[in-house]
């Protein structure tokens, strides 16, 4: 066994007894000599589900963070109290003020989702905070992406996130927001945390970086579920010019756009729900 991932949250929660379902998203990674956390959660289900499904937070030595939101990033301070001297790896941008406004019954809600903590609540807590704003290699076949050049004019990013600037509220690219790549023998595993760069832009980075690698398999948040139909439709075409085995979407992917990536796709697709594993 090269590399394990397994699905510890998210949105949907597979057949299994005592397992829990949140908005969220977290994957525990097993490598040969190391244990890693890509995100966690809400702070809801990680250390219930670790449980149930046997997989030992207290080998983790390093986590690494998506982007800032509270639905990645909510585990953060209950997995401190676990696991001491842990590593954070994120972008500098991971502790902004941020929030949504969406409309709810035809009432404008404004909501905060950024994280709960700051950089001196981690440092408190004994954590060695590590942010890097560029693509960054951690260790060996084991790299992050940093921030996402924005190449394809589609991809526009979510207008009902903003973040805190000066006292006023404005529009919120996420800059911050990244994703995991694993070097395997059989090509790259990308893990996503919600895409909010575009599924499009970060493959086209990753195929840059890596342009003689295959990729192998795709896995994670999407964040189709909140971009309008002519967007989901561009990014499932753009998604047929890249080579890849396996796509596991999950989180703010949604019901309906996993579908029509499981019609566009049927023998690369399957459901990266809690509980789910991808092994190379």
């Amino acid at each position: 066994m090269e590399l394990r991932i397994t699905i510890l949250c998210d949105n949907v929660a597979g057949a299994i007894p005592q397992i829990m379902g949140e908005h969220g998203f977290a994957a525990f990674i097993e490598k040969e000599k190391e244990n890693f956390l890509f995100d966690t959660g809400q702070g809801i289900g990680l250390t219930n589900n670790a449980l149930v499904l046997e997989k030992d937070i207290r080998t983790i030595k390093k986590v690494f963070l998506s982007h800032g939101h509270r639905d990645h990033t909510g585990g953060l301070l209950s997995l401190l109290k676990i696991c001491k001297g842990l590593e954070i790896f994120a972008h500098p941008e991971v502790f902004l003020k941020r929030f949504s406004i969406r409309e709810v019954k035809g009432e404008q809600v404004k909501r905060s989702i950024g994280a709960k903590f700051s950089h001196p609540d981690l440092v408190k807590q004994g954590a060695g905070i590590h942010l890097h704003r560029d693509f960054f290699q951690i260790a060996e076949d084991l790299f992050l992406t940093g921030k996402i050049p924005q190449v394809m004019p589609f991809e526009t990013g979510d207008p009902q996130l903003f973040k805190e600037e000066d006292d006023h509220l404005v529009p919120d690219p996420v800059l911050d927001d990244q994703s995991l790549i694993l070097k395997t023998s059989k090509g790259l595993v990308i893990l996503l945390g919600c895409a909010h760069s575009g599924l499009i832009n970060i493959l086209h980075h990753v195929s840059e970086k890596f342009p003689e690698e295959k990729i192998h398999a795709i896995l994670g948040g999407t964040h189709l579920g909140f971009l309008d139909p002519e967007q989901r439709i561009k990014t499932i075409d753009a998604l047929r010019d890249f080579d890849f085995d396996k796509i596991g979407p999950s989180h703010c992917t949604g019901q309906e756009a996993s579908c029509e990536l499981f019609q566009a796709f049927p023998e690369k697709f399957f459901f990266a729900h809690v509980g789910s594993v991808l092994e190379v």
